[in-house]
């Protein structure tokens, strides 16, 4: 066997699942990814297959440790897609398919819920603002339309948890994870007075054992060997959902710490020290199981796909993105007066604020505005939603930027030109694995506490400065931005209706 040890995080994510290899310096050996689809119904469902699921993950598995097939694992380390509904029996077989975050069935019931009263309880003992693919609305949702689904269901697994359970037989879960259940965020435990209080009282015993997420979580069994090649006893840890795992592998782990996000949607979390220090009423707070710390984050649903519309509406589709930057920066910062507002995601927009009627649109064009200028406007529009976001969790100091999205130079330039903040960028890719392979070397016992094992498997940074000529342009442009906003938000509702009548 290699003297060379490994570590190997896992990704369970939305469309495609990975296991990536690190060696105990942080340097990637070997990785694997499975695309994973996701079945939309015309209900609004979005529901996955769980079986294929741990299937591409166990190809996964065996495709990385044939990479490497010498070297000794020093643990398996986890994480996953968060929320949505996970729900297996009493051995362990799936009485239904996963019904993702994405799933939008219950839109209405959390409209009644913000009436009603309940999603106000939700937040008070969670944390956690409600959306139609939060367990506990899907819970309502199954018990009213599916109630034998619920009748032979024996515990609710999210994503990294089930997958944990296919390799070891151990049904946990971690505190960020039962943040998104009936976790009382002060108390550490699962609120009874919450599941009665949204009428629900015997839905917290599908709930698994919450710990820490860089605790022990069993060790690989002699049937998930033969199915990944990994061998038989190794150390698997409990692992964190994705959007909080990064923070692990940038060793963000202080109160203060904070980091960007960006993918299909945005994320800017920050570390508080408590839940009462939370500066959003429209944040969302998961508990990290250290002490009473929680991380308060905020998720702008306007992520990439703005520029991958942008490049389809622009006809680039045949076009490299370092060939669409570069066209983008021709143009010159501000976009000549052109403005993007980025809500483009059907759902609207939930963060910095909360309206579902939220729309995409171009505005300050006449017929001498180039593609540049209407190409760069949605680079800073897609920016300056995460500046507001970093405003309203009054995140200062260096801001620390991971996901596909920040790839991009130029959007990692217009968010430190816009906020006079460096922003700070791991090279290296993987972050979602990364974090899980820390947690894992914790709990493996291979370092002392995730400082530690953030250190041992730390990778590059590069730095962002920001521009002192562009900042006054930015900040001015960012106000019109706003303006452009709110003058347009009272029509939003109408513009949504009309879209409706002309789908019907």
């Amino acid at each position: 066997m290699s003297d060379e040890k490994i570590v190997i995080g896992v990704d369970g994510g939305t469309t495609a699942v990975k296991a990536v290899a690190f060696d105990l310096s942080g340097g990637i050996r070997a990785t694997h990814h499975e695309s994973v689809p996701v079945n939309y119904g015309k209900l609004g469902e979005a529901e996955q297959d769980m079986e294929a699921i741990w299937q591409g993950v166990a190809s996964c598995l065996r495709e990385v440790r044939a990479q490497c097939p010498d070297n000794e694992i020093v643990a398996i380390g986890l994480t996953g897609q968060g929320d949505g509904a996970w729900l297996v029996d009493r051995d362990g077989k799936p009485t239904r398919p996963a019904a993702t975050w994405l799933d939008g069935r219950a839109g209405e019931r959390v409209n009644e819920w913000t009436k009603n009263g309940k999603a106000e309880k939700v937040l008070e003992t969670s944390g956690t603002t409600v959306f139609g693919g939060l367990f506990p609305v899907l819970y309502e949702e199954f018990a009213e339309n599916d109630p034998d689904v619920l009748a032979a269901s024996a515990t609710h697994l999210y994503c990294k948890d089930w997958l944990r359970y296919r390799l070891t037989g151990e049904r946990l879960t971690d505190y960020t994870e039962a943040s998104r259940t009936f976790l009382d965020v002060t108390s550490m435990e699962y609120s009874q007075d919450m599941a009665d209080a949204l009428g629900m009282p015997e839905a917290l015993r599908l709930l698994p054992p919450a710990v820490a997420s860089d605790a022990p979580g069993g060790v690989v069994t002699e049937e998930a060997a033969a199915q990944t090649g990994i061998p038989a006893g190794t150390p698997v840890g409990v692992g964190m959902i994705d959007v909080a795992v990064t923070g692990a592998g940038l060793r963000a782990v202080d109160d203060g710490d904070g980091w960007l996000i960006l993918g299909t949607t945005g994320f800017v979390g920050r570390l508080q020290a408590k839940a009462a220090d939370r500066k959003s009423n429209l944040s969302m707070v998961l508990a990290t199981g250290r002490g009473s710390q929680v991380l308060e984050f905020l998720v702008p649903m306007t992520g990439t796909p703005n520029l991958d519309w942008i490049r389809d509406v622009l006809g680039f589709q045949d076009r490299g993105w370092d060939e669409i930057e570069k066209d983008a920066r021709s143009a010159p910062a501000g976009s000549g007066g052109v403005v993007y507002l980025p809500y483009a995601s059907p759902g609207g927009e939930r963060a910095p604020f909360l309206d579902t009627a939220a729309s995409a649109s171009w505005m300050g064009m006449s017929l001498t505005t180039p593609n540049s200028q209407i190409l760069r406007a949605v680079y800073e529009g897609v920016a300056f939603s995460l500046v507001e976001c970093v405003d309203t969790l009054k995140m200062g100091g260096d801001l620390v930027v991971s996901g596909g999205g920040f790839r991009s130079d130029l959007l990692c330039e217009i968010l430190a030109d816009t906020t006079g903040q460096r922003v700070v960028r791991q090279e290296a890719p993987e972050a979602g694995a990364r974090g899980a392979a820390v947690l894992a070397l914790v709990s493996a016992g291979a370092a002392k506490d995730v400082a530690e094992a953030a250190d041992m498997l730390k990778t590059g940074m590069e730095e962002f400065l920001p521009s002192p000529e562009k900042y006054d342009i930015y900040r001015r442009t960012h106000e019109v931005f706003k303006a452009a906003r709110k003058a347009i938000q009272p029509v939003w509702p109408q513009m949504r209706e009309l879209r409706r009548e002309s789908e019907a």
